[in-house]
């Protein structure tokens, strides 16, 4: 239950003859749990959730699928969507910078000029609103018929109908702000041609996180 285990919480579990850290987070948008295990243990885990899990429908999921739950969600994946070139402002983990972080972090001199101050080029989530165009990557983005931004990261959502993406857009000397991405008339290039989408700063789905709290 929620009281016994809450969100964002962990601890050691038994599985089998294991001992592992357990913790409920989710990478996929969906009430889900993180499992920590050692590496010679690793196969008798694995073992042991199979087969307990059988009665129950588990099946193997692959990393197409991990993409394609955690782009509807807007997460983030290091290396792929961003990396040390991207502000963390404009990769949406403003929420994530300990600005009084005693002794500091590194950048924060840089960075802290930024604080509070309008952004004009910003990660945001994109969804098609075609179901068959597919995004796969570096698609360009357009904004009343201007280049504005390309996909960083893109998959097929499932859930929400329609291919889905991390996009960078840049507004100029406009604010990249929730006016300015709801009003713009917005495609991506996809096959040569220009496909209607949506562009949002809050993920596609589950924007209120009720389901990976539930």
């Amino acid at each position: 239950s929620n009281e016994a285990f809450p969100f964002r919480t962990a601890r050691e579990i038994d599985l089998g003859y294991a001992r592992v850290l357990c913790v409920r987070i989710t990478y996929l948008g969906e009430l889900g749990y993180e499992l920590y295990v050692p590496a010679e243990q690793a196969l008798h885990v694995h073992d042991v959730l199979v087969e307990g899990g059988a009665a129950f429908g588990l099946r193997h999921a692959g990393l197409k699928a991990l993409a394609s739950l955690r782009l509807e969600k807007g997460y983030r994946d290091y290396g792929h969507d961003i990396d040390n070139t991207d502000d963390p402002l404009e990769a949406g983990f403003g929420f994530a910078i300990a600005w009084d972080k005693p002794g500091g972090f590194i950048g924060r001199e840089a960075l802290l000029p930024r604080r509070g101050t309008p952004m004009h080029r910003r990660l945001v989530s994109l969804q098609v609103l075609e179901p068959e165009p597919l995004l796969y990557h570096a698609e360009v983005v357009r904004r009343d018929g201007r280049d504005v931004g390309y996909v960083r990261a893109g998959s097929y959502g499932h859930t929400v109908g329609g291919a889905v993406g991390l996009a960078l857009v840049d507004a100029g000397s406009s604010v990249a702000d929730a006016e300015w991405l709801a009003a713009g008339s917005w495609t991506a290039e996809i096959n040569g041609r220009n496909v209607p989408v949506r562009v949002s700063a809050k993920p596609l789905h589950d924007p209120t996180n009720e389901r990976i709290r539930a």
